[in-house]
């Protein structure tokens, strides 16, 4: 290898373990028992659907977060997303920094990315990636 791609080397080893963070691919902690219990009641009533890679981000749009690798989607219409995060997300649960959305086009889609900024400082934060959006809609209705 010449000299001069040495370099190159070390700027791209340093912008690839900046892509990543720390436990990014770590086990999900187990929900907790108020998490639980606001998923739950989330989706009380409703049936799971076939998973879907994009939603819509026409109209009112809701993001819930439940942990650190779980969001539920909610727009105008009566379907409620749960969206497993593709890995976990230090911090998300915090529910305390803002939802920096880089999506691509006028919809949500499994593999964009979400960054957190914090409020006050707006220094960012962890950086998420979407997983597929599971549909429930009501039993009756």
């Amino acid at each position: 290898m010449r000299k001069s791609t040495y370099p190159i080397l070390i700027v791209a080893t340093v912008l690839a373990a900046s892509c990543t963070q720390s436990g990014a691919l770590s086990t999900p902690q187990p929900l907790t028992e108020k998490q639980s219990t606001m998923l739950t009641k989330a989706l009380a009533g409703r049936v799971a659907g076939t998973p879907v890679d994009c939603v819509s981000d026409l109209g009112s749009v809701n993001f819930t977060r439940v942990s650190d690798n779980i969001m539920l989607y909610q727009s105008t219409g009566r379907t409620v997303y749960q969206n497993t995060l593709q890995y976990t997300c230090n911090g998300l649960s915090r529910d305390s920094d803002i939802l920096v959305f880089d999506k691509f086009g006028s919809n949500y889609c499994k593999g964009d990315l979400v960054r957190l900024v914090d409020r006050t400082s707006g220094i960012a934060g962890g950086t998420c990636r979407l997983g597929a959006f599971v549909p429930y809609k009501r039993v009756n209705g």
